[in-house]
């Protein structure tokens, strides 16, 4: 029995919009480093450094995306597109290792106040909320479909309210000469970002560990395959994520007396498809349940590699 097996992306879609953000957003981080420095600025700085990971993160996710076009091999079966993930942990440390910076230095500010050129400070900011609410516009497609680009979007979409605070700060300091406001807002910044980052994270660790897809309840999948007429029990259920939008599952099907295999094979995973969206389904079905047998061979999760006499197939959709 021959199978076409690919588990790469239908579709790039999103790799245009990830080079014009790194464009806007490296052009950008030049200008706020020269004027972090120029305005005495930890706030300017903060964003900058944001914009720094922005950088490197969307770096990150472009490799990510080129790699993960790469066809699978004899070692990688399912090719590169788990990289993704391993591209998003890669730009969450990368941010939380930015937010205790911005912490250190403030906590030195708050104890020898700086003087800060206020004019400066606020048309760099307005300059990068430009840049940030752009590259927020490009990337906003794109960000509930894939983790590096979720990842790039949020690194965008926080340093578009640093610059916010940057310039909120610089009016303040401009008036009121009130200069403490700077090490408050690099602060705040800094805290903000941390719970998004978390989430990101979450995701991309899910990925990793082969959990349940998020939005997916293995339960209700259960169920499902359950209620089919043909089914008389299902055990060795497995459902993961190849990457953030590719969902496979695996199961062994006991089949009712009086069932068909190839029928009940392919009535299970057109089933998989409407209702879940699972396009990439290996079914195992049985005439009854293999028992201590799927212990004994039963690979690692997320795998199907038992050897016994019933009608074992594949199904893929892609």
């Amino acid at each position: 029995m021959s199978h076409d097996h690919n588990h790469l992306p239908s579709e790039i879609r999103h790799e245009k919009p990830l080079w014009w953000a790194l464009g806007l957003t490296s052009a950008y981080l030049l200008v706020e480093i020269i004027g972090a420095f120029m305005t005495n600025s930890l706030a300017l700085l903060s964003d900058a450094a944001h914009m720094a990971t922005d950088a490197l993160g969307l770096m990150i996710a472009l490799t990510a995306v080129r790699l993960s076009r790469r066809p699978p091999d004899a070692r990688r079966t399912y090719g590169y597109v788990r990289l993704e993930a391993l591209g998003a942990v890669t730009n969450g440390l990368l941010l939380f290792g930015v937010g205790l910076y911005i912490l250190w230095e403030a906590a030195q500010r708050f104890q020898q106040p700086q003087a800060i050129a206020s004019s400066g400070m606020v048309w760099v900011a307005v300059f990068g909320l430009i840049v940030n609410l752009i590259a927020m516009r490009l990337l906003s497609a794109g960000s509930g479909e894939s983790l590096n680009v979720k990842g790039a979007y949020l690194e965008v979409w926080s340093d578009m309210l640093g610059s916010l605070a940057v310039i909120a700060g610089g009016l303040v300091i401009h008036f009121t000469g009130w200069t403490l406001v700077d090490p408050i807002l690099a602060v705040l910044i800094g805290l903000w970002v941390v719970p998004r980052t978390w989430v990101l994270l979450r995701d991309a660790l899910n990925v990793l560990l082969e959990g349940v897809p998020k939005g997916m309840a293995l339960a209700d999948i259960e169920q499902a395959l359950q209620q089919h007429a043909e089914v008389a029990g299902i055990h060795d259920l497995h459902v993961w994520a190849l990457g953030s939008s590719t969902p496979a599952l695996t199961a062994h099907v006991v089949l009712a007396e009086g069932g068909e295999p190839e029928a009940l094979r392919r009535a299970l995973a057109q089933m998989l498809h409407d209702r879940f969206g699972i396009e990439h389904v290996t079914l195992q079905v049985e005439a009854e349940h293999c028992g201590d047998a799927c212990a004994v061979h039963g690979p690692p999760a997320g795998h199907d590699g038992h050897d016994h006499k019933h009608d074992h197939d594949h199904d893929h959709d892609h």
